[in-house]
């Protein structure tokens, strides 16, 4: 076993790990399972990268998530604006949590998500054919994150909550702010943005109740189930950015991959059948998180013997794992046909993600309609030159040219 408790020296990540993480990776799972990094954007993280390692943590009780309740002292005083926004499902351990994600995950059935997929499918087939017409007029190159991977989520998730569909650019900006590793980026006043936005939101839904999520959480509220009006702002800021942020990126990251091996397209522009699986690959193969959200240790914890101390931060870096070759016969090489089940995309544990079923849901829609319409579709840069957005959390491109015919 190997005790760290002497403050080991970490590796400071560079730059370079935004445009290739999953190299890291790679390289950390030979070294051992469990390695302390300096990320690019500061900080002192431990990395979890193996399969085993990582499904165990995500489930381990002793990693923590309540940072406000367990890491402050008694006299720290929350700010205004992100004593709001932290107190969110994420950010939660039992037996808040389990409150919390109870108000929630009706809304996120197999079943709920089910009779969302003609409206799902209706969104699509709008974006579709604004697609085709720029194609028709000569204008065949586009973004198709900016026209296509980006609009169908935040469409879904906006209607769904009862949001105005008309500022959805304003919550690509926001979003875009609260995962990146940037330097010199203001995290606070985007927040403070969004606290507002929201706080304004309730007391509109408030004064006038629609059939939609946001008053369904208020009337929650309202009639003391359980929340709070610090908590009802949070849960509408984690909706909104999970509801959308990772979807864009399986879309995106998916047809990357598809593109870039026509072999497995032509598998499935032959046999759709393969399409739900192929979701589930995807999913593991192009990762749209690089790692779960952040845990910590109250007390030494050992993780496939190394001895993590007290007060420090973990990671499960789910990516890693979803390419460990001792779970997953050549992780690197894309196959539609995989049975990829038992991935660590959506997490595992109590946080695992509640909106995985409407996410496979938006990937099996956008997949089948983008293959079925664009026969030529192709990518419109070299693979190579593509950058990938500054984000430790967020494995997204910052566009994706392609050419329609």
């Amino acid at each position: 076993m190997t005790d760290f408790t002497a403050s080991p020296s970490a590796e400071q990540l560079g730059d370079e790990y935004f445009q290739n993480p999953l190299a890291f990776y790679t390289r950390m799972r030979t070294d051992g399972p469990v390695k302390p990094v300096i990320l690019p954007g500061g900080g002192r993280f431990w990395l979890v990268t193996r399969y085993a390692e990582v499904r165990a943590a995500l489930a381990d009780p002793r990693l923590y998530k309540d940072w406000a309740g367990k890491l402050t002292g008694p006299d720290w005083v929350p700010d205004e604006v992100m004593g709001y926004l932290s107190v969110h499902l994420l950010n939660a351990d039992p037996p808040d949590h389990t409150r919390l994600r109870k108000l929630v995950t009706r809304a996120f059935t197999a079943r709920r998500v089910a009779d969302l997929r003609p409206r799902v499918e209706a969104i699509t087939d709008s974006l579709i054919e604004a697609l085709a017409a720029r194609a028709a007029s000569g204008a065949d190159e586009v973004d198709l994150i900016e026209a296509f991977a980006f609009p169908l989520p935040v469409t879904v998730i906006c209607e769904l909550l009862g949001v105005p569909v008309r500022d959805r650019d304003r919550f690509k900006e926001w979003s875009h702010a609260v995962v990146a590793d940037e330097e010199g980026s203001d995290f606070r006043a985007t927040g403070a943005e969004m606290f507002y936005y929201f706080t304004d939101l309730v007391a509109a839904k408030r004064a006038r109740p629609a059939d939609d999520l946001v008053s369904a959480l208020i009337e929650a509220s309202d009639s003391g189930d359980a929340l709070n009006e610090r908590e009802l702002i949070a849960m509408l800021f984690l909706l909104l950015v999970a509801g959308h942020e990772t979807t864009t990126n399986l879309i995106a990251s998916g047809m990357l991959a598809l593109l870039t091996n026509p072999v497995q397209v032509a598998r499935l522009r032959e046999d759709p059948s393969l399409l739900p699986g192929a979701v589930e690959e995807l999913l593991r193969f192009a990762n749209p998180l690089n790692h779960a959200t952040e845990r910590f240790t109250m007390e030494p914890v050992e993780i496939g013997g190394v001895t993590i101390p007290a007060r420090e931060w973990v990671l499960c870096v789910t990516s890693s794992a979803n390419h460990d070759p001792q779970r997953f016969s050549s992780p690197d090489t894309l196959d539609v046909g995989r049975d990829a089940g038992g991935h660590v995309a959506f997490g595992h544990g109590i946080h695992y993600c509640l909106g995985a079923p409407l996410a496979r849901l938006e990937g099996e829609v956008a997949f089948g309609a983008l293959l079925s319409r664009f026969p030529s579709l192709s990518l419109a840069a070299d693979p190579a030159s593509l950058r990938w957005r500054r984000s430790s959390l967020i494995h997204g491109l910052e566009t994706l040219p392609v050419r329609l015919a």
